[in-house]
């Protein structure tokens, strides 16, 4: 049976077109250790089918399809705020005909250009420049901010460290043409853009910097002073006025003692940087959970700072 799959994927039709009786494929494939994926496709057995596997029966069931949106996201190792194995399977379809079955899958049906779609582990997929524009045609606004500044950046996603993927100057252009071609939600995406950050480091500094500008607080984002001893530090966000400098954690922060001992080097060089009065430091659970005190610890600092009340 193993001999009949594709990326570990069997499809029934193809054990029939073998041979194997009908009425009692089903009960063999379980027998085997197989899992049913969906009807008509099944993983091989011996471990736990994975998203490029869920999509790869998909895409052997309905050849026309293309994986995209968040689906497409974690094959280019583009961050998101939801992983998509929480999220139903997101294709394209180009022919503008397929309407899917049951709730776990999501097509869009529109048009793609060749220069659009590449192959990645075996599946046919919206290339990064495609992938993007099209998060931030369909939303949510911080979701798409998230997958566009992580795919602008240099990123070390899964434990793989890679380059960036494309620039804004690119995004801009590619989200001008769905402009002109009226597609949906691009004057609204046109206006989102505006928002990117280029040089964020991280989701959760993507998320705070959105958080504080919808408080109305507009630091300055990765700014690079140096320290008496000529060490550089790049600060996540910097109130330059009051001097104070605000620092995101990531959830991987602290991972190893390397990265602790680096850490704690660039904290006391901040420290001792004469533009620099105060330091605030979130973790990532703040910035997504706790937003609110976030913001209210910045504005309380900024008034101390100021002397002026609230900011």
């Amino acid at each position: 049976m193993r001999e009949l799959a594709e990326g570990r994927v069997l499809l029934t039709s193809r054990a029939l077109d073998a041979g194997w009786p009908k009425r009692s494929l089903a009960r063999a494939l379980r027998a085997d250790g197989w899992t049913l994926l969906r009807n008509g496709a099944w993983a091989e057995p011996g471990r736990k089918p994975d998203l490029v596997t869920r999509l790869r029966a998909e895409q052997l069931l309905n050849p026309r399809l293309v994986v995209s949106h968040r689906s497409a996201a974690p094959l280019w190792r583009i961050e998101t705020l939801t992983r998509a194995s929480r999220t139903p399977l997101e294709f394209t379809d180009p022919e503008l005909s397929h309407r899917p079955e049951g709730r776990d899958v999501r097509v869009y049906r529109t048009r793609l250009e060749p220069a659009d779609v590449f192959e990645r582990r075996g599946l046919r997929v919206t290339g990064p420049v495609r992938t993007l524009t099209d998060l931030l045609l369909t939303g949510p606004r911080d979701d798409a901010l998230v997958a566009v500044e992580s795919g602008l950046a240099r990123r070390t996603v899964d434990g793989v460290r890679r380059a960036p993927l494309t620039d804004l100057d690119t995004i801009s252009s590619a989200l001008g043409a769905r402009v002109q071609a009226r597609a949906r939600g691009a004057a609204r995406a046109c206006t989102w853009l505006r928002l990117c950050d280029p040089l964020a480091g991280s989701p959760a500094e993507t998320i705070a910097r959105l958080r504080m500008y919808g408080a109305g607080l507009r630091p300055e984002s990765q700014v690079a002073l140096r320290a008496p001893d000529g060490r550089r530090t790049v600060l996540d966000f910097f109130f330059r006025a009051e001097g104070l400098a605000v620092e995101i954690e990531g959830y991987a922060y602290h991972g190893a003692r390397d990265a602790h001992r680096r850490d704690v080097i660039r904290f006391n060089s901040l420290q001792q940087c004469p533009e620099v009065r105060r330091v605030l430091r979130f973790t990532a659970e703040d910035v997504f959970h706790h937003p609110g005190r976030m913001i209210q610890e910045i504005r309380a600092l900024l008034a101390a700072e100021t002397g002026r009340g609230v900011v």
